[in-house]
């Protein structure tokens, strides 16, 4: 399970940039399926792929340490995906 400080240290690099982050995916039809997906919470990212709705981009304001799982947007679906934080296996910050 991640520390709270390691949620932060996450959320601080998905709101500046491009994450990858690998998960294993939880639903039943998948479970245990391992998922590796470039995602961000980063403003400007957000508004290069046209998300420009106040109530879209609100989203990413409400996404806490304190939550089980976390909201962002996939770069390579260019869409809204959320994992839970327990079955993160690892993240990096891309081009780092």
């Amino acid at each position: 399970m991640m520390s709270l400080n390691e949620k932060r240290q996450l959320i601080e690099a998905l709101r500046k940039g491009v994450v990858t982050v690998t998960f294993s995916k939880v639903s039943p039809e998948n479970a245990g399926e391992i998922r590796v997906m470039p995602c961000t919470l980063s403003q400007e990212v957000l508004k290069a792929n046209g998300i420009t709705n106040k109530l879209e981009v609100s989203q990413t304001e409400r996404t806490h340490e304190g939550s089980d799982h976390l909201g962002v947007w996939a770069t390579d679906v260019k869409n809204w995906r959320s994992f839970r934080f327990e079955s993160i296996i690892g993240w990096e910050v891309l081009g780092e």
